[in-house]
C-alpha cells in the first residue's frame, strides 16, 4: 500500500495551455490511502450549487501555491464538494505550506471512480460510488470529485471526465 501517492497525471499534455488533457487510465477503482496528506482548503460561492466565483477563487489559490514552490504535478489533484446550495469547498494537494492559506491534513482510506459526461449526471454518479464502496463491504464517508478539466478545456477535449473520490469508513459486515 503506498501513501499520499496519487494516480499517475501528465501534466504536460497541455494543448490548451490551461487544462491539462486527462488520461483516465489508472484512475479509476484506485483505492487512496492518505496519512496527514497535506492540502490548501478554499472555499466558493454557489447559488442553487452552480458556482459563482470558482474562476478567481481558483485562480488565486493556484498562484498562492505556485508562489509558495508548493505545486506539484506528479502529485496533482483538486477535491472539490458541496457543502450547501450556497457554498462548495475545494482541497488542493500540495508539497508544503502555503502562506496565508488555510491548510489541512488528510488522513484515511478514499476509493476513486472515474466518470464521462455532464455535471447533471452528478447523482447517478453518487449512486455508482455507494454501490462500489457497499461492494468493498464499506460505509461511504464524504464522497469529493475532481473535475479534471474547466468547461471550455472539456469542450476542446470532447470528453468531461470526473474521478469520484470518496471516504471509505469501516462498519460494513
Amino acid at each position: 500500500m503506498q501513501v499520499n501517492r496519487l494516480p499517475t497525471y501528465d501534466a504536460s499534455d497541455n494543448p490548451t495551455g490551461c487544462c491539462p488533457r486527462f488520461k483516465p487510465e489508472g484512475w479509476d477503482d484506485q483505492e487512496l490511502h492518505f496519512r496527514d496528506k497535506l492540502f490548501v482548503r478554499a472555499t466558493t460561492k454557489s447559488e442553487h450549487y452552480v458556482p459563482i466565483d470558482m474562476g478567481p477563487v481558483f485562480q488565486s489559490t493556484f498562484a498562492a501555491i505556485e508562489e509558495a514552490g508548493a505545486y506539484d504535478d506528479r502529485d496533482f489533484i483538486v477535491l472539490s464538494r458541496d457543502i450547501s446550495p450556497s457554498e462548495a469547498e475545494h482541497y488542493f494537494a500540495v508539497s508544503k505550506a502555503v502562506p496565508e492559506r488555510e491548510m489541512v491534513r488528510w488522513s484515511g482510506d478514499y476509493l476513486t471512480k472515474v466518470f464521462e459526461g455532464p455535471f447533471q449526471d452528478l447523482p447517478k454518479w453518487e449512486e455508482e460510488v455507494l454501490a462500489a464502496v457497499r461492494s468493498r463491504r464499506r460505509d461511504m464517508g464524504k464522497n469529493y470529485y475532481f473535475y479534471t478539466t474547466c468547461p471550455k478545456c472539456a469542450e476542446v477535449y470532447g470528453k468531461n471526465y470526473v474521478v469520484a473520490v470518496a471516504e471509505l469508513l469501516d462498519g460494513r459486515a
